[in-house]
């Protein structure tokens, strides 16, 4: 997978469109992501004691990674990634700006 934890994207589709966010967790077996503040959904949790209330509560839900784009630290744009070999060592790069992705 192209994208890591701690990377800036930009949503591309869905509810949330055109949205930015910080990946907060990867999952490549699922090639899912998770967003901060992104693909926010209520979840209805049942009381555990008696006496207590039920309640509905707000859960971020992993979206699939197709769906981003990364944001270049360098140029500020949202661009695909590419990768450049230098001495047995393998760099994700910007493919509009040709910098090295952090």
């Amino acid at each position: 997978m192209k994208i890591k934890k701690g990377d800036t994207v930009l949503i591309r589709s869905g509810k949330d469109r055109k949205k930015t966010g910080k990946v907060i967790e990867v999952f490549p077996k699922d090639q899912r992501i998770m967003v901060e503040g992104i693909n926010i959904v209520k979840k209805h949790v049942k009381p555990k004691r008696s006496g207590e209330k039920g309640q509905r509560v707000e859960v971020s839900r992993p979206i699939y990674v197709s769906s981003v784009k990364l944001i270049c630290s360098k140029c500020k744009n949202s661009t695909r990634i590419g990768f450049r070999v230098v001495e047995n060592k393998k760099y994700r790069i910007c493919k509009k700006c040709g910098q090295e992705i952090d």
